[in-house]
């Protein structure tokens, strides 16, 4: 990747931070983009964890004396530790909406709105 392609990703990335939809349609689109984003970098996360996992296995099971069982607790640190994260970031993607409903974000941040016109008119 060049030097100059590197700086137009970051570029992108710094747009889409600083984005203000002009439209209604437009804002649906960047929230489902978002959301596409996050899912994608879950993704990512899941296969690589998976790669990883799957050459340490392959590595440990090469290191085994004759006779040795690869069920230690050593071999699975790292796969349960991990794993720990990925499930993390899982439910980080996934779960929000169920547990919050589609509009919370909305929801609460015309509840603060309030409050703080109330507060600023007493």
């Amino acid at each position: 990747m060049s030097i100059e392609s590197r700086r137009q990703r970051s570029l992108d990335k710094n747009e889409f931070k600083n984005y203000i939809p002009k439209s209604p349609e437009d804002a649906k689109y960047y929230e489902a983009l978002k959301r596409v984003k996050r899912i994608k970098g879950f993704y990512t996360h899941a296969l690589v964890y998976v790669v990883v996992n799957l050459m340490i296995v392959v590595i440990n099971i090469q290191n085994l004396g004759e006779g040795e069982s690869y069920f230690h607790w050593q071999n699975f640190i790292t796969l349960f530790f991990w794993g720990i994260g990925l499930v993390a970031h899982g439910l980080s993607v996934f779960l929000p909406g169920m547990i919050l409903g589609s509009n919370w974000e909305e929801r609460k941040i015309k509840e603060l709105m309030e409050e703080d016109k109330k507060r600023n008119w007493e």
